[in-house]
């Protein structure tokens, strides 16, 4: 009696220690795929966040009508920053892009000054984009307004179909890692079908019976969290640590994405199926039991 005692005892053991493994692992690869997402999200922002509009300004501008007209650029809701370039600067960087002085042919700059608006990310699209440059192209002072739009359409347009992907990809692994949790947990649950069965004989009410299952299920699902948090903290150090480029752009919001969905998942998942799991074997009838 006692050897059976301690070969139970074993078995249990070992199926905790497989559930915590099994959703350990799926939770590392779901907590990596939500990073790419998120990543990815970020990253495209960042593009788009690169994108300009500028301003040609007329040489008859005044400077009192140059300032009010950058005040009420930094007030438009598409606008990240804006930056002033003056005919000096337009000539210098002119000249070293071209490699020579086009004032030595002139008598006089015929660099214009212009204004840079850097967009934020939400607005470098043509939808917003459309509401805002005819406020910017009806301004006195403006001679013409620009931007890169085939490019900014081309980078729309392949980002949101790699969003796309990443999120399908993304909502089959929840599913397949729902499923492979369940399993597992199915199997830990089932082996203890025939004591489930002799609590529901006794009068043991439900919510008793399930109440051991349902905080075992909780337990392996905050070790698993753990353990996957640590793994994908010491995947994220040796990235941070050998691409300091894409370092730059692992913010606290994609962390917190990532860290806060791998424990979310791993509580949820395995309560939500030690919860149907255990309901199955409480309506499972006696001659149910042997077969399994």
């Amino acid at each position: 009696m006692a050897d059976q005692n301690r070969h139970r005892s074993k078995r249990i053991g070992l199926n905790a220690v497989t559930s915590c493994i099994s959703t350990t692992l799926m939770l590392v690869l779901l907590g990596t795929v939500v990073f790419f997402v998120t990543y990815a999200m970020h990253f495209s922002n960042n593009l788009r966040e690169n994108f300009t509009i500028s301003l040609i300004l007329d040489d008859s501008l005044s400077h009192t009508d140059a300032y009010q007209l950058q005040s009420e650029l930094r007030a438009l809701p598409c606008s990240r920053l804006v930056t002033y370039i003056s005919k000096e600067r337009a000539l210098r960087e002119q000249s070293e892009a071209l490699g020579e002085d086009p004032s030595e042919f002139m008598e006089e700059n015929p660099m214009p000054a212009s204004f840079e608006v850097h967009l934020k990310g939400a607005y470098a699209n043509e939808d917003s984009l459309a509401q805002i440059l005819p406020q910017l192209k009806s301004h006195p002072g403006v001679l013409d307004v620009s931007y890169p739009q085939s490019l900014m359409d081309s980078l729309n347009s392949n980002i949101s179909r790699i969003s796309t992907v990443m999120l399908i990809i993304a909502l089959l692994l929840t599913v397949i890692s729902f499923v492979l949790i369940n399993n597992t947990i199915r199997l830990s649950v089932i082996s203890h079908r025939f004591i489930i069965h002799t609590m529901k004989l006794v009068g043991a009410k439900w919510g008793y019976i399930r109440r051991p299952f349902l905080l075992k299920a909780l337990i392996i699902g905050v070790i698993s969290a753990l353990l996957a948090s640590a793994i994908l903290a010491g995947g994220l150090y040796t990235l941070w640590h050998y691409e300091s480029q894409m370092a730059s752009l692992i913010t606290w919001d994609v962390l917190a994405a990532t860290f806060g969905i791998v424990v979310i998942c791993g509580l949820l998942l395995t309560f939500v199926c030690a919860y149907i799991t255990v309901n199955k074997a409480i309506h499972m009838k006696t001659s149910q039991l042997y077969r399994y």
